[in-house]
């Protein structure tokens, strides 16, 4: 696990730098779209932070999400903060093989968020919740920021 000091984390997000990815670790969808990302991301483009954690914590305070009731996962990336819809538009589209997902930036905004939001409030009941934060085992330890 990376520590939240790591100087690899000094340009997270920004131009050039490498992207964060917030999700529910204890979702088990977010958890499983998390596992989805690191997964394909052969570039290693993504860290990745629970927002159990503290620093994943800290992080959805600053980004007007409430981290006992988070709505929406954050994606970071070339100097910007992707939410709901976008996030997972922003994500998909730097894995090898989806970059075709931004044409989903053409369906408006509000319709893309309404669903997504549907889907996070609903999420526990549709998908299931771990007992424990899931940060994805020794296999992405290198990979989550605790």
């Amino acid at each position: 696990m990376i520590a939240p000091l790591d100087p690899q984390l000094r340009n997270i997000g920004e131009p050039g730098g490498r992207g964060l990815i917030l999700y529910d670790g204890v979702c088990v969808l977010c958890s499983r779209w998390m596992r989805f990302v690191a997964i394909r991301d052969q570039d290693r483009t993504f860290l990745f932070t629970p927002i159990q954690s503290a620093y994943g914590r800290a992080l959805a305070l600053k980004h007007g999400i409430d981290p006992d009731n988070p709505q929406s996962n954050v994606v970071l990336i070339d100097g910007t903060v992707n939410l709901r819809s976008d996030s997972a538009i922003a994500a998909l589209s730097r894995l090898p093989g989806y970059g075709w997902v931004r044409v989903f930036r053409i369906v408006p905004k509000p319709v893309r968020d309404r669903l997504y939001s549907i889907i996070a409030r609903n999420r526990y009941r549709w998908f299931g919740r771990h007992a424990a934060c899931d940060i994805g085992g020794a296999t992405f330890a290198d990979r989550v920021v605790g």
